[in-house]
């Protein structure tokens, strides 16, 4: 195949670049073209043409503004290729995906260069607005001595790239990132296009998915990429750049702020996998990855720290701890090469190492704790300083304090989640009592504090609370194993009362799970999901910190109450809008209930990947979120595409945690100042989130037969047979909506292109807001109300994303239900369309965000076909009754690939 022919298989004319963007342009096309060529070479030249044939008709059908009929007659003929076209297609995407986040680095990159204005949301451009502000270096460094930014890391699938394929992802990053600048000769681009070509070759060669479910130990591993190759390489450079940015004003002693954790092996909300064992798998895993990571970094420490006492002195301290070491851990000391014996650093590190190894074995001459190892680092920091030492050493044993205090012995923050009904089962098994779950919230009280006081009798050795005391019971040993930092809050789904948070105090009780003083040594979070729930918060707590027990327990935990706030079952349950709203409204009460009270509450965001999982920006989520809700401390979720997106390259892991930081630092320190018209907004919102909720419910819960037409209009049934996760799709009982998983939920409404779970409702609700307010009072809150703006600026991407006309070929899969529900979604789509461009004052969509609205014509092209292929083969697979085979691995193929060139999917 010519050269020739494989550039015209990415001609990009159908996308109008901007002039800043070329270099983008040319990367997407030279990716573009190897994957052409790799198709051709893989399955053959006739195939590359029917995919160009496939391609062309998509783009004339969008420029066209055709129906997508025809585009769908063409595929039809191509069905049975359908795997292959949808891979291909998926091929593309990835590729799109790289060269747009190398092209941000790229864009970073000529910020700095320039050296002028600083790049918008990075921490050099915040700093210097806070400055301008007023914030002094004084009130700044207050403020980072208590700073906290912790992202969570769950196994939620919707997108799982094997960990194979990441690897092969990463030297397309690299290959590009080399010529980023345009400054490699020809045969140096030869030999990095040969590089990328053998990981675009080896990736066509290799299945999307493992052929079985992965287990969670497959998914712990996934997340471990993230953590121990990505962010244990990039801690201390955020700390290094932040640092920079405050040395103008003197030394300072930087705090450590930045915290990881994850759900991987601690979530057991309806994952009957989750429990003890891998709790205990799951932080012994973690504690040897990171183990490991300090054994390579003391290697090149000891490398590098090659000084002899001949020409510079060392510190007295280290030199008697190396002599101590030598006699407690003689076999390794008998190991040290006398030729080194006038390198006292690279002796001791040899020896540090050693403990290392004897702490990953379990040895009694390993480290007790990471405040052992620390303490061993900092004797080599502090002798390097005091010796002339700061330019010949200290700055890389700087970087692995900073590690330390990051990661500690245990990687990440394992935290602990079930849901309530699963406590009250134990405790019913535990008080001998079968209706224990239905007695109401304020007659289970009195038996609560009972168990809590260690007054009452309880079967320990009943089964049906077996389980749930063996994790309780791991988690007490885990903290003295692991350390305090090792397990995070215990998270209870479905939170109602304030029995269901007292139940987790009192089985910890049974369980064991106390420290010294008698005290539960855990945070109990209970987690608000549903409307209703997030509207009781403020008197659950209240009733909470009047209790004396809960008082004492909170006491002990530095008087602090972690609330985490549920995105996802919310808007399932009322709609964006409604959900929005309540959340906003939650945290005004809760912040204003931590300030009366004395106690602190620390919000936990349970964001997702999509919009209507509570998706998008986190800058502008925390700039958003209400006066004095911020408070220093910043702890969300990452899920799905979602961590590869943000945290599958250094650079743009490291702009993303730049950017998270700043808008906290932004948000406690100069919050936008109290505005007289927000109480207007407020009753304005609270109104039209009404009207919202309510036109969303009478479709998604009270329609008769919508729950039949969205399992006919969605591959719901695919996604729900897909093995990309540990997790069941549903917390059990029917088949109805109800019990459906948010995730999934999403997932199906964004494969079909319809988007619905974001914007249905919200019309409605904005409408009746510009009938009853007028068009301009909207416009003043879109524009001044942070809140509200970045309400509409989401709507605004998720119907930019939408298309109703790919949409309604899958609703027509639903027969007869198809005339019933397809005008009334079509009608709302249509509506807030209208009523979105209205308040934005523009004609299209996105016409102030090119950037965005050029990635999503990028993508369309490509995404286009692949539905209308997942169409057709959903009416194929049903007709034959669901079976195993060709066809489910053609449809996982689609699915796959509508995910990648979608994005924000679940």
């Amino acid at each position: 195949m010519s050269r020739t022919a494989s550039a015209d298989a990415v001609e990009l004319r159908h996308v109008d670049f901007p002039r800043t963007d070329q270099p983008l342009r040319e990367d997407v096309k030279r990716l573009g073209s190897l994957v052409g060529e790799i198709l051709a070479d893989q399955v053959g030249a006739d195939f590359l043409a029917e995919v160009e044939r496939v391609r062309a008709a998509a783009i004339r059908r969008r420029e066209s503004h055709e129906p997508a009929d025809e585009l769908a007659r063409l595929l039809a003929g191509s069905a049975y290729r359908a795997n292959d076209l949808a891979r291909a297609f998926a091929t593309y995407f990835q590729a799109i995906n790289v060269a747009e986040r190398v092209h941000r680095i790229r864009r970073r990159r000529e910020y700095e260069r320039a050296g002028a204005a600083p790049q918008p949301g990075s921490l050099r451009d915040v700093l210097a607005s806070l400055a301008h502000d007023g914030v002094g270096r004084d009130e700044l460094l207050a403020l980072l001595a208590r700073l906290h930014i912790e992202p969570v890391f769950t196994a939620h699938p919707t997108e799982a790239v094997r960990r194979s394929l990441l690897d092969k992802e990463q030297v397309l990053v690299r290959s590009l990132l080399a010529d980023v600048d345009r400054g490699r000769t020809p045969s140096e681009r030869r030999a990095d296009t040969e590089r990328m070509r053998l990981a675009l070759t080896a990736g066509w060669q290799t299945a999307d998915a493992a052929s079985e479910r992965p287990t969670v130990a497959d998914e712990m591993d996934h997340v471990s990429w993230f953590l121990a190759d990505v962010l244990y390489a990039i801690v201390p450079v955020f700390y290094e750049v932040l640092e920079d940015l405050l040395q103008g004003g003197g030394d300072i002693d930087m705090p450590s702020l930045l915290r990881f954790g994850t759900w991987v092996g601690g979530d057991m909300d309806g994952n009957p996998n989750v429990g003890a064992a891998t709790v205990t798998t799951t932080l012994s895993a973690q504690r040897e990855l990171v183990l490991a990571a300090y054994r390579r970094e003391i290697a090149q420490l000891e490398r590098l720290l090659s000084q002899s006492v001949s020409r510079v002195a060392i510190a007295p301290e280290l030199l008697a701890r190396y002599d101590e070491y030598r006699e407690r851990l003689p076999k390794a000391a008998a190991k040290l090469k006398p030729r080194y014996d006038d390198m006292p650093y690279r002796q001791f590190l040899s020896l540090v190492a050693a403990r290392l190894a004897a702490t990953a074995a379990g040895r009694d001459d390993g480290y007790a704790n990471v405040d052992e190892f620390r303490a061993d680092i900092a004797l080599v920091g502090d002798s390097l300083r005091a010796h002339r030492g700061t330019h010949a050493g200290w700055l890389a044993v700087r970087q692995l304090l900073w590690r330390i205090d990051t990661f500690g012995f245990h990687l990440a923050t394992l935290d602990l989640r079930q849901e309530s009904g699963a406590h009250d089962a134990a405790l019913a098994a535990l008080l001998k009592n079968p209706e224990w779950p239905q007695l109401a919230p304020a007659r289970r009280l009195a038996d609560l504090h009972a168990l809590i006081d260690g007054a009452a009798p309880a079967d320990a050795d009943a089964a049906g609370a077996a389980s749930t005391l063996a994790v309780l019971r791991t988690a007490g040993d885990a903290r003295e194993r692991y350390g305090a930092r090792a397990i995070g809050p215990y998270i209870i789904s479905m939170s109602r009362s304030a029995a269901d948070v007292l139940a987790v105090l009192a089985l910890a009780r049974v369980a064991g799970c106390i420290d010294a003083t008698g005290i539960v040594p855990l945070d109990v979070a209970p987690l608000f999901e549903t409307i209703a729930d997030l509207h009781a918060a403020h008197d659950i707590l209240v009733e909470l910190f009047a209790d004396p027990s809960y008082r004492r327990h909170l006491a002990a935990r530095g008087d602090r109450q972690v609330v985490m706030l549920g995105y996802s079952d919310s808007a399932k349950d009322g709609g964006l809008f409604a959900s929005r709203w309540a959340l906003q409204r939650t945290q005004v009460a809760l912040t204003e209930l931590a300030r009366t009270s004395g106690v602190r509450i620390a919000f936990f965001h349970g964001r997702g990947g999509s919009i209507s999982r509570g998706g998008g920006k986190t800058e502008r989520a925390v700039i958003a979120a209400p006066r004095g809700s911020v408070d220093g401390y910043l702890r969300l979720t990452e899920q799905g595409e979602v961590i590869h997106r943000k945290y599958g390259i250094k650079a743009i892991a490291l702009r993303n945690l730049e950017q998270s930081t700043g808008a906290v630092l932004r948000a406690s320190l100069r919050p936008r100042p109290p505005e007289p018209r927000e109480t207007r907004w407020r009753e304005m919102a609270n109104a039209m989130a009404e009207v919202a909720r309510a036109h969303y419910r009478a479709l998604v819960h009270e329609a008769p037969n919508f729950a039949e037409y969205f399992r006919a209009a969605t591959p719901i049934d695919v996604i729900e047979r897909l093995r990309i996760g540990s997790r069941p799709p549903r917390r059990g009982g029917s088949a109805g909506i109800e019990r459906l998983r948010a995730i999934p939920w999403v997932f199906a409404w964004s494969q079909n292109r319809a988007g619905l779970t974001a914007w249905y409702g919200v019309g409605t609700g904005l409408a009746w807001g510009v009938e009853r307010c007028g068009i301009d009072a909207m416009r003043e809150a879109a524009r001044d109300w942070p809140f509200f703006a970045t309400l509409i600026d989401d709507i605004e991407m998720v119907l930019a994303k939408s298309d109703l006309d790919i949409y309604a070929c899958y609703s027509r899969l639903a027969g007869g239900l198809h005339d019933e529900f397809h005008p009334r979604i079509a009608d709302e789509f249509a509506r807030t369309l209208s009523v979105v461009l209205s308040i934005k004052q523009a004609d299209t969509l996105l016409a102030a965000d090119r950037r965005l609205q050029q990635s999503i014509r990028l993508r369309n092209p490509y995404v286009d076909p692949i539905s209308l292929l997942q169409v057709d083969l959903l009416a194929r697979w049903r007709a034959a009754d669901r079976p195993e085979g060709e066809l489910f691995q053609a449809l996982a193929a689609t699915v796959n690939g509508i995910a990648a060139g979608v994005q924000n999917t679940g």
